[in-house]
């Protein structure tokens, strides 16, 4: 079989590895990136995760993310989770947008999605899940960049733009980042004594559908929800725009670990950070990271040659099947992703395997 994935691991989390002592129960955090369609590559891997039930039976495992990362471990902990995933997967692949929508027809084309995989009489069970705790990552706006007014939030954005190219720590100024999580206590990462800046609400039977979708609500194209119940006031948007990948550490202790699958090998801290090379996480969130992703002789093979991404709502707008298609078949292809993982695992290959992050 080729292994089409890469390991590499934060300075901790290579040397755990390379000492014998990567246990699936040291893993006590699974981190999903923002991204769009990209999460597509995702799907085997989580599948082959929740079938196999490897993770979260020493302790309960929080499951971090924003945007499609969210909406991805929201169904984690449904009743029944590999149905719900499969059919998120279903439902997001063959959304359909047309030249003539709005941010307001978008936002609600976000909501189907997530009525076809969360039930409304399934939230008590999700809310108290045994083994998998979720956390949200959601951005709420402020001034210009919290309107619904085209011209004020794309003013806003430009602002947002500004500031972070000037230094990322005053994109605060303009958003705040917020967190919603499912548990008996706030995940760590969200704790005072650490980096985190923002705050952070339990998820309820109230939210829960409007922290999953606000965390996908892009500026501009996607209108943002507003005054979600529990939180402050406010507008909220995608989660992405903050924590577009991974910037917290995770872990509580030296001897936990993060697991993170990756659609690609940079990790981008925010949104705006795309162009900008040296943007990248501290070395003290990654210490404890073991991330995984596609290599690229496995991405050279998918259609086009590339993961699917939001490009492709453009190139194939007057063919939606084709689309769909090629989702399908990039979905259907990285299906064996998590197995190869699973194997490196449980043989012990992964010592050989693991790179330094």
């Amino acid at each position: 079989m080729t292994i089409g994935i890469h390991v590499k691991a934060g300075e901790k989390a290579y040397q755990i590895i390379k000492d014998g002592g990567f246990a699936w129960n040291r893993i006590t955090t699974y981190f999903a990136p923002a991204g769009g369609p990209k999460w597509l590559i995702a799907g085997g891997f989580d599948l082959t995760l929740l079938k196999s039930g490897l993770l979260g039976n020493g302790a309960p495992i929080l499951l971090v993310g924003a945007s499609a990362g969210a909406w991805r471990f929201a169904a984690w902990i449904q009743p029944e989770a590999e149905s719900s995933y499969r059919a998120f997967m279903e439902a997001y692949i063959h959304t359909s947008y047309k030249k003539n929508d709005t941010p307001q027809t978008v936002l609600k084309s976000l909501g189907d999605i997530i009525n076809a995989y969360i039930a409304d009489d399934a939230l008590p069970f999700a809310l108290n899940h045994k083994k998998y705790r979720l956390a949200v990552i959601t951005a709420r706006a402020k001034s210009m960049l919290g309107s619904d007014r085209k011209l004020l939030q794309m003013t806003g954005v430009g602002f947002f733009y500004l500031l972070n190219l000037i230094d990322r720590s005053r994109i605060y100024r303009l958003a705040e980042r917020v967190v919603f999580y499912n548990a008996p206590k706030p995940p760590f990462f969200c704790l005072p004594n650490t980096a985190f800046k923002g705050r952070c609400f339990p998820l309820n039977e109230t939210n829960f559908k409007h922290a999953i979708v606000a965390s996908g609500a892009l500026p501009i194209y996607v209108a943002g929800v507003r005054d979600i119940y529990g939180a402050p006031i406010g507008n909220y948007r995608d989660g992405g725009l903050i924590d577009y990948h991974l910037t917290h550490r995770f872990n509580a202790r030296e001897d936990e670990l993060t697991l993170f699958l990756h659609h690609q090998e940079r990790i981008i801290p925010g949104w705006f950070d795309k162009k900008l090379k040296s943007r990248r996480p501290s070395q003290d969130a990654l210490a404890n990271v073991v991330m995984v992703y596609p290599t690229e002789s496995f991405v050279a093979q998918l259609p086009n040659g590339k993961v699917p991404d939001r490009e492709d709502f453009r190139t194939y707008l007057n063919d939606q099947p084709a689309r769909v298609k090629v989702w399908q078949q990039a979905a259907a292809m990285a299906a064996p992703l998590g197995e190869q993982f699973v194997e490196l695992m449980e043989s012990g290959k992964i010592r050989d395997a693991v790179e330094i992050l």
